[in-house]
Order: structure tokens, then C-alpha cells, then sequence
């Protein structure tokens, strides 16, 4: 991690539908572009981001996608469109910012969620990406949420009944992560409170068993910014981000000529390695890296592989 430092640079972008999107740039103003595609989905941008690129040969731009941080108007707000926010918007998101800021190819960087934008963007816009770097490694398969949400409750079997109890038993038969949806859209504040929270205490228990899993990790979150988080990850989940299942490793091909590191933990239960050994076996050029000691929430080792990535790639 590199020393903490201020953004040069920063603004609002509109970028239609009534969305005004937060972006910021720090660094070299001259140096390699690289943008940061957050996790969440709805989590924001965090200062910490900034740190991983080295500031005197990065520009690394941070954005925060719609209706979350810093961006307007904000998911917490049960007036705001969700119809609007779906993964299509936010590549045009992305390319719209590319083009704001000049930029003619940046490089990727994205965890989580992050990873499965970034892969659906680079995809989509290949000629625009020159690398890429992917961590804990999603790509939002429905499968995938069946697992994170229900499967591997059978390692967490008394946080799972608590989960499963927060919606009515006729809906928990048919798709747990749907009816979270739909009490996130619910007008009484205190049911979408209180399914947000349920929501983020499943989250905790997941990454419980791991050295940097602590207690609140996603739970402690102001209110509004909790509201959000879940009701954009339960928006984007119920949907299967509106993505045919398996196309982003079906279509990996696209990016044979975009070099890229993925890492992951292998003690990550609620991502399984096995999703990132998928995509690498897809994805000619692509090299991955499974870090042992290390989860969902990272270790020392990732940390340290992930500066590398992002240093090696500094270089070209």
C-alpha cells in the first residue's frame, strides 16, 4: 500500500436517467490510467482504494456506480429509480467517464462484484481496457448467488436459519435473494431497515471463519449507506445482473489480447476458487493466483500480490 493522498481532481458526471455519478482522479495526471470498479454491489469507493496504485506513474480514477457513496440520487432513498441501475447502465457509465476524462484505454482493477463488472465492461469494450486486474473473483453467475445465499449455509447452518427467517416462509420456498428484493422496495421504513440488516449480518457470518472477517465487516455501515448496499446488491442478485448465465466465462475469449492477473483466496467460502480457475482456463494470457491463507476479506499475501500486479503492470 502506498502512503494515503488526496484526489487532484474530482466531479459529478451525469450520465442520464436523472443519475449524476461521483468520480475522482489522484496520481500523476500523466501516468498510466487505471480506474477502479468497486465491489458491492453498492459499496462505494473507499480512500483506501487509492493506495494501491503506485502515485507517481498511476492515474487511477474511483467512481462510485449509481445510486451509491457519493453518487446521486442515492439507493437509500425509496424514491430512487431502480429501473434505471442495471449492468448495462453501468458500462455506459464507465464509458461516458472514460470519455469525460480523455482517457483513450485504462487499466482494470475490481474485486468482488467489481471483478464481474469488470469483465461484462472489458468484454463489451475491449479496445478501451489494457489490462487487467481481478480479485476475488465473481462473475455473478446464478448459481453463484445460489451459493453465497443458500448453499453454503450448510457451513453456517444456524446464521443461514436467522437469514432465511427474515422473509415470509411462502417466499423463502421459491427465491430467498427475490424476496429480500422486494422488502427493499417495500414503503415501510422499518421492514426494508430491518431486511437490510438480516441481509448484512448473513453477509458477517459468511466471512466469519476468516483472519480479517470481523464482526460488523459489513454491518457497520451508517444507515443510509446500509440501505443501499443491500438494496442494490439484492436489485443486481435477484436478476442475476442481467447477465446470461455463464456468458462472461463463455465469452472470455474477447480478451485474449488484454493481459491479466486474478487472484483469490482459497479459503473464500462464499466465492469458491472455482470460479476464477474457470475464467482462467477461458481467458488466453490471463494468470492466476491462489493465495492459501486467505478469504473473501484478503490477507497479507493478497495484498502483496495485488501490488505486484498492479506495479508489473505500471511498467508497460
Amino acid at each position: 500500500m502506498y502512503p494515503p493522498i488526496e484526489p487532484y481532481d474530482h466531479g459529478m458526471l451525469d450520465v442520464g436517467d436523472g443519475n449524476r455519478v461521483y468520480w475522482e482522479t489522484c496520481g500523476n495526471p500523466d501516468g498510466k490510467p487505471a480506474v477502479v470498479v468497486h465491489g458491492g454491489p453498492g459499496a462505494g469507493c473507499s480512500p483506501g482504494q487509492r493506495r494501491s496504485f503506485d502515485p507517481a506513474r498511476y492515474r487511477a480514477v474511483l467512481f462510485d456506480q449509481r445510486g451509491s457513496g457519493r453518487s446521486r440520487p442515492h439507493a437509500s432513498d425509496p424514491a430512487t429509480d431502480m429501473a434505471v441501475n442495471t449492468t448495462d447502465h453501468l458500462i455506459a457509465d464507465m464509458e461516458r467517464l472514460r470519455e469525460h476524462l480523455g482517457i483513450e484505454r485504462w487499466l482494470l482493477y475490481g474485486g468482488s462484484w467489481g471483478s464481474t463488472l469488470s469483465l461484462a465492461y472489458a468484454e463489451r469494450h475491449p479496445e478501451r481496457v489494457s489490462e487487467i486486474v481481478l480479485v476475488s473473483v465473481t462473475t455473478t453467475r446464478r448459481s453463484e448467488v445460489d451459493w453465497l445465499y443458500r448453499g453454503v449455509g450448510r457451513f453456517f447452518p444456524e446464521a443461514w436459519e436467522r437469514f432465511r427467517a427474515g422473509v415470509p416462509e411462502a417466499e423463502t420456498d421459491r427465491d430467498l435473494v427475490a424476496a429480500y428484493a422486494r422488502r427493499m422496495e417495500d414503503p415501510d421504513p422499518e421492514v426494508r431497515m430491518r431486511a437490510a440488516r438480516d441481509w448484512v449480518t448473513w453477509e458477517d457470518a459468511v466471512i466469519s471463519h476468516e483472519e480479517n472477517g470481523r464482526p460488523g465487516a459489513y454491518s457497520d455501515r451508517p444507515p443510509d449507506e446500509l440501505l443501499a448496499f443491500v438494496r442494490i446488491c439484492a436489485h443486481y442478485f435477484a436478476n442475476g445482473a442481467w447477465l446470461e448465465e455463464g456468458a462472461l466465462i463463455r465469452d472470455a475469449g474477447r480478451l485474449e489480447a488484454i493481459p491479466g492477473v486474478l487472484i483469490h483466496g482459497r479459503l473464500d467460502l462464499g466465492g469458491p476458487v472455482l470460479t476464477a480457475w474457470e475464467l482462467a482456463r477461458a481467458w488466453p494470457g490471463s494468470d492466476l493466483h491462489v493465495i492459501g491463507d486467505s478469504g473473501h476479506t484478503g490477507s497479507a499475501a493478497m495484498g502483496a500480490r495485488i501490488g505486484a500486479a498492479l506495479d508489473a503492470f505500471a511498467r508497460r
